[in-house]
Order: structure tokens, then sequence, then C-alpha cells
């Protein structure tokens, strides 16, 4: 929802931004293809780098941990009881679970109760760099058709009118998947996106006005 959130109010406030300083159709369709684009692979980008530092790290910590295990298995194994001690366990009963988890796959038991990572869910930089282009694709769709198929006088009203109305479900969806307020987590989104839009809009007519959009 992210990934959309971003596609509907950056294309949008670019095809508004022009619509406000030009009426020419094939000035508007060339900012806001180039916005599209260039968002979408930006997002792609933004996503890959970040996963791949992360993986990496995830990685670094799974090979230090399983050196630690291959050269100290006893301060290792005591290690694990002490930590399923502090979650409560008495030290009979920590000894035990850590004794036969460690019997089980010693690496697992110590990167899900040490470490909290699952060695078989790391996520792929391809993976999540290709959602979020899709997911800013998919947003940045609505304001380009908003603002294209309406006749002139029509374009910048219905744009911010089919914006306000995206980002109102976006923001309602989100706020569900998260379990937060609906209402607050709704505003959010929908005053930032107006805000957005407005802003851009009168930079295009201002610049519009000045001449240098013709």
């Amino acid at each position: 929802m992210l990934g959309a959130n971003d596609g509907i109010v950056s294309v949008a406030a670019v095809v508004v931004g022009v619509a406000g300083a030009t009426t020419s159709l094939p000035a508007i369709i060339a900012a806001g293809s180039a916005a599209l684009v260039g968002g979408a692979i930006s997002m792609a980008l933004g996503e890959y780098v970040s996963v791949s530092s992360s993986r990496d790290t995830t990685r670094a910590l799974i090979e230090k941990e399983r050196h630690e295990l291959a050269t100290m298995p006893e301060q290792e194994l005591a290690e694990l009881t002490e930590l399923y001690r502090a979650k409560g366990l008495s030290q009979a009963t920590a000894r035990t679970v850590a004794e036969e988890l460690t019997a089980h796959d010693a690496l697992a038991a110590h990167l899900e109760v040490e470490l909290n990572i699952d060695e078989d869910d790391i996520v792929s930089p391809w993976a999540a760099a290709a959602a979020s282009a899709l997911a800013f694709l998919i947003g940045a769709v609505l304001p380009m058709v908003a603002i294209l198929l309406p006749p002139e006088p029509a374009r910048i009203p219905v744009c911010f009118a089919a914006v306000l109305v995206a980002l109102v479900l976006t923001g309602t969806i989100s706020a569900r998947i998260g379990g937060t307020h609906p209402l607050r987590a709704t505003l959010r989104v929908v005053i930032g996106g107006a805000l957005a839009l407005a802003a851009t809009f009168l930079v295009g007519r201002l610049l519009g006005t000045a001449g240098l959009g013709a």
C-alpha cells in the first residue's frame, strides 16, 4: 500500500503541476510518463539496496553463529539455556529444552531465540524490488488516467477528486491491515496528498502565468 500511495501522489503531483502550467496534452503525457517510469525504477532500486543490505547483515550474523557453534559448543549451549531461563523457565527445564533443540537443530534454535532470524525466510532483493515497482506502477496509473481522459477544463478537478478517493481507500486498507485507527491513518494520507497536489498545481500555475509553461 505504501508503494501504491507513492505512485498515486508523486505522479499526480507531476501531472497536476504540468497541467497547471500548460494545457498541452503531449507535455502532460511526457511528464507523467517520465514520473511513472522514473518513480518505479527509483522505488525498485531503493528497495533492492535496502533489502540487499539487510540480507547481507542477516547472512553475516548466521555465519557468525554457525562459527561459534562449531568452535565453542558448550558456551553456546549455556547461552541458549540462559536465554530460556530469561523467558521464565526453571534452570532444569531451560537446560533440557536447550539440549533437545541443540540436538535437533542447534543453528536454528540460536537464530530464533537469540537473533529472531529464520534462515529459510530471508527476503529476496529482486522480489522486493519487483513488488515495490509494481505497487508504484499500479498507483501511478490512476492519476495518469484521471488527467488524460476528461476534457481539458475538467482535467485537474477530476484528477484531484480521483486521487483523494484513491487515498481514502489506500489509507483505510492500510489501517485495517496494520490494525490502527482508520480515520487517523486515512486523514494523514489524504491531507498529505492534497497538500502535495495543491503545492505542485500552484507552482505550475505560477510558471504558466509567467510564460514558462508554453
